[in-house]
Formats: C-alpha cells, sequence, structure tokens
C-alpha cells in the first residue's frame, strides 16, 4: 500500500481564530477560506491531520474534555460546509509547569505518531500553521511548509519563516492552492 499524502495543519489561528486559549465550543470561529480549503484536500485524497500545542490545559486555563469539546465544535463547523478532519493530535504541556516534552512542536512525536497512524508520507505532504514552531517539521520530513500570516503571527517568525524557504500565505486557502 502507497503511503498517503497529508496536510499537517495547526488550529488556532489557522482553522480557527486565535482567541488565546479557547476554551468554550461557542468561541470556535472558522478562519476565512479554512472550510474550503480543508473540503479541497478531502477531495484531493490528502489526509487532513491537525496537530496542534495547547498548554492551556498544563497552565489550569482550561481541562482536556473543554478541548475536546472545541475539537467536536470544529469539526462540526467544517462539516457544515462538507468539510472534515481526519485525525487531531494535541500536546497538553508547558514546558515551564509540566516539563520539556518530546510532542510540543516543533518536536515531531505527534507526527510521527500521525504518519504511522494513517500511513502517511511526509516527505510528499504540506505543513501550515501560523507560528513558525508549527512548520519546523516540514524540514524534518522533507515536506513543503506554509506559513500562514495572522494576527497571532509574530513579524520575527514570519520573517524567519521566509529565511528558511517556507512560503508565506495570507490564508489556509492560499497555501492550499499552491500545493501541488
Amino acid at each position: 500500500m502507497t503511503a498517503r499524502r497529508a496536510a499537517f495543519l495547526d488550529r488556532d489561528g489557522t482553522i480557527i481564530e486565535d482567541v488565546s486559549y479557547i476554551a468554550r465550543p461557542d468561541d470556535a470561529r472558522l478562519r476565512p477560506g479554512a472550510a474550503d480549503a480543508i473540503q479541497s484536500l478531502n477531495a484531493r485524497g490528502i489526509a487532513v491531520v491537525v496537530v496542534t500545542n495547547q498548554s492551556g490545559i498544563a497552565r489550569g486555563m482550561f481541562t482536556d474534555a473543554d478541548y475536546e469539546a472545541v475539537r467536536v465544535r470544529v469539526d462540526e463547523l467544517l462539516a457544515e460546509h462538507g468539510a472534515r478532519i481526519d485525525a487531531s493530535y494535541y500536546c497538553p504541556h508547558y514546558p515551564d509547569i509540566s516539563g520539556a516534552c518530546d510532542c510540543r512542536k516543533p518536536g515531531t512525536v505527534l507526527f510521527d505518531r500521525a504518519i504511522r497512524d494513517l500511513r502517511l508520507d511526509p516527505s510528499s505532504s504540506m505543513f501550515a500553521g501560523d507560528r513558525l514552531r508549527d512548520i519546523i517539521p516540514a524540514r524534518h520530513y522533507g515536506g513543503t511548509a506554509f506559513l500562514v500570516q495572522a494576527p497571532s503571527s509574530p513579524d520575527a517568525e514570519v520573517a524567519a519563516a521566509r529565511a528558511s524557504g517556507a512560503v508565506i500565505v495570507d490564508s489556509l486557502l492560499d497555501a492550499v492552492r499552491r500545493f501541488p
């Protein structure tokens, strides 16, 4: 069986608006073009995998159950547009509280888990997010990196992403349109 291509996507600031430690499903709002982007990936047979840091759990700002409720709401919002996420992986840690971990991006443990679980080919995949840590794994795997500029994207990280050869885009839809 041939490994499948994937789109490894960050959630907050890429698929939904980053509202800083989202804990309530009602606060989830899709970013412009995100549903169309994901629906396009679905139609092309590209696995859509969310990999997200959720340090608010370690910080005590919300629980795993709160994260799950928001995840379900995002799935519902996407389904309204005929789009779906194939799998979601999250890191609940924060180094200052829970110590260092290998699952916090830019670490690759969650990506490795998704690659194994879904039989994915990361070298032919895209990695997209609003922060540099979201796209650094593309270099490790040989995939294509897209930094999605959002209000949550620090200027220094956009510049560093550009210098590293990442494609800078204004939306997830723009990234998907540029991904062969």
